[in-house]
């Protein structure tokens, strides 16, 4: 069995994936190519139950919880051996794994198949997609952002557009297979928006059709081309396949600053770095972390120290026998202006982790909506079926004490989407950010006078 030790804060509700008897799991980071069939055929049913018996004995060994709240782990077993011993097929057993890891109700316990596993001897996976992002908002998923030049943007669509269907498969379907779901509500609606996404997005030089109502409610279909999209594919670490990864970095109006990027990974560690660089004059800083889920925890602290002059802790990661506190020192010409976070409810582990730090820190306004509440560290684990265990082995509370996990991080200053405002081609939660900084740098520039 491989086993890789990933103690980065990462989410792999990246992945998105969901199971059931018509359900196939889906491939859910934005813009990922589906990955190459790494193990074909069907496992044995003496794999599934050393499968089973592999996931229990992680959860009632390693779990940082031994308690696990007060679950009878015991009887959980029991109930669920029968229905092990008795699935027909892998997919019926990941399905049934993963309820019954869903007992657990914590973020970071999922089964990914093996078919989106990308082996060491396969390409490098291409990005591919309409360059569209998507939210749920009062119950309707809809078009948030649509980048210029896109294929969506070419086809017509426009944010405040709700999708109905995707490729002839209704959304309300595909809502619907979440009903059983244990998880929390935000974790829940997260997995849907990705879970959607995933099937939007797909391999370059392919067409997705689409249903939505425009902004006249009336019901348009569109086929649009995926494109290979402008970012690139982070390297494979250890078990963790490779991810889309992108960063805009733009000024906005008065010289704002403004870096967005979709996932923490090493290939964009010196670009965000030297994005803060670059806009080291600007008056204030806004960075776009909604819809980020996280990634390798370690890049948060390097972040933070470039924008504090003393030495800081983010917060402290407990495991069964040990704690690791996530400290950030400082580093020298520390952007020293105002910032603005923006998050909301697809924000997620190492995304929470820098959130409620500056937060904590008072060092930066948090803008946007409660992010996801899953910010557990984990490690990835290779069952004998072919599929990767992931396992959460530590918790993780902020620096006075709070936990994350299950609560996320409250906005100082909550704003919420709306479809009105995504017609009119406002961002109301970006306009917040700027209000927040211009209010801020005043106040900024007569501190820095006085001294």
């Amino acid at each position: 069995m491989k086993r890789y030790l990933f103690v980065a804060l990462i989410l792999a509700l990246t992945f998105g994936f969901t199971f059931g008897p018509s359900f196939g799991p889906s491939f859910a980071m934005p813009g990922a190519a589906r990955a190459t069939l790494a193990v074909t055929g069907e496992s044995t049913p003496a794999q599934r139950h050393e499968a089973f018996e592999i996931v229990w004995h992680a959860v009632k060994e390693k779990h940082f919880d031994a308690t696990l709240g007060g679950l009878d782990w015991d009887k959980v077993k029991r109930d669920y051996a029968p229905k092990v011993d008795a699935a027909k097929s892998d997919n019926e057993l990941y399905s049934l794994l993963q309820q019954m890891l869903g007992e657990l109700h914590q973020s970071h316990f999922n089964i990914i198949p093996p078919e989106f596993i990308v082996e060491d001897d396969t390409r490098e996976p291409a990005g591919g997609g309409i360059g569209i992002d998507i939210r749920t908002v009062d119950d309707q998923i809809l078009i948030t952002r649509v980048d210029p030049n896109s294929p969506g943007a070419k086809g017509g669509l426009r944010t405040g557009f709700v999708i109905m269907a995707v490729d002839n498969t209704p959304v309300k379907e595909i809502i619907s297979r979440f009903a059983k779901s244990k998880e929390s509500p935000a974790i829940t609606k997260l997995r849907i928006n990705r879970s959607i996404l995933s099937r939007i997005n797909g391999p370059p030089d392919t067409q997705v059709k689409l249903a939505y109502l425009d902004g006249h409610d009336k019901t348009q279909e569109a086929t649009i081309g995926r494109e290979r999209l402008p970012g690139k594919m982070s390297q494979r670490m250890g078990n963790f396949p490779p991810q889309y990864s992108e960063i805009e970095v733009k000024r906005l109006e008065g010289g704002i600053g403004y870096i967005r990027f979709n996932i923490f990974v090493m290939l964009l560690n010196e670009p965000i770095r030297e994005a803060i660089r670059s806009l080291h004059d600007a008056p204030g800083l806004i960075i776009d972390i909604r819809g980020n889920p996280g990634g390798v925890g370690g890049i948060a602290p390097g972040l933070v120290g470039m924008m504090e002059e003393k030495q800081v802790s983010l917060g402290t990661m407990k495991t069964r026998n040990n704690e690791v506190r996530f400290i950030a020192n400082p580093q020298p010409n520390a952007y020293a202006a105002p910032i603005a976070l923006l998050i909301d409810g697809m924000s997620a582990s190492t995304s929470e982790i820098l959130a409620g730090g500056l937060q904590e820190l008072k060092r930066a306004v948090v803008v946007g909506e409660r992010s996801a509440g899953a910010a557990l560290p984990s490690v990835f684990e290779k069952l004998p079926t072919g599929a990767l265990f992931q396992y959460a082995i530590g918790d993780f509370r902020t620096p006075s004490g709070v936990l994350i996990e299950g609560q996320g991080v409250k906005p100082d200053v909550e704003v919420k989407l709306s479809r009105a405002a995504l017609l009119a081609g406002r961002d109301p939660q970006l306009d917040e950010a700027v209000k927040q900084i211009m209010k801020a740098v005043p106040n900024h520039k007569s501190r820095t006078a006085s001294h």
